[in-house]
């Protein structure tokens, strides 16, 4: 059978990241699911077959850069070394997937920026939520065995490490311009040095 008639899952990928690349270029409003079709080398037809329109295209290429950040999480549920390692592993990798990673993460960000309150609940419910409330478990996991501060609201401390990282990634190119700020070329220093910061008013002594 042909491509279009019996699309795999590697021609579902293939859209995703054409469609990633297109939005994060040109924005929701200026890319159409022909051009996604044309960059991904498929049909129009296999497009709508794996997605039933361009705002459910748009919201699962969200989606999939999201889901890295709970893999992420994933791979730190087993860590031995104490919820201080594993906060500090987790804010430095997903610094490095906010960059390796530049383009849907300014899609991201310009959505949290933009979007109405009806589109910011259907982001939080579908894309965003997911990810966050499960960094705040593993927040409040370090409260309740008192290695992290129980005085402290796990949701701030939590909106702390993303919006961090997240000015790190919009700031980057001001920081270089500013005279002695060391970091702007160095994310893993200046992830270090934000997690001591926190940890320092959050950990439990």
């Amino acid at each position: 059978m042909s491509a279009a008639a019996s699309p795999s899952p590697a021609g579902r990928e293939t859209i995703l990241a054409a469609a990633a690349e297109l939005f994060a270029a040109k924005g929701f409003a200026g890319v159409s699911v022909r051009e996604v079709a044309e960059r991904a080398g498929v049909s129009k037809a296999n497009v709508f077959h794996h997605f039933s329109s361009k705002d459910t295209l748009y919201l699962a290429v969200l989606r999939s850069a999201v889901s890295r950040f709970e893999a992420l999480l994933d791979d730190y549920a087993g860590e031995r070394d104490g919820y201080e390692a594993r906060l500090r592993g987790i804010s430095r990798e997903h610094l490095q997937n906010i960059l390796a990673n530049e383009g849907v993460s300014r899609l991201i960000i310009r959505e949290v920026l933009e979007s109405d309150l009806r589109r910011g609940q259907e982001l939080t419910e579908r894309v965003l939520g997911d990810g966050f409330t499960r960094l705040v478990e593993v927040i409040r996991e370090g409260q309740s065995r008192s290695e992290l501060r129980t005085d402290v609201d796990p949701v701030l401390i939590a909106s702390l490490m993303v919006a961090a990282n997240v000015h790190f990634f919009q700031s980057r190119t001001v920081m270089r311009a500013l005279s002695g700020v060391a970091y702007a070329d160095d994310p893993e220093s200046y992830s270090v040095q934000v997690m001591d910061i926190l940890l320092n008013g959050i950990a439990s002594r």
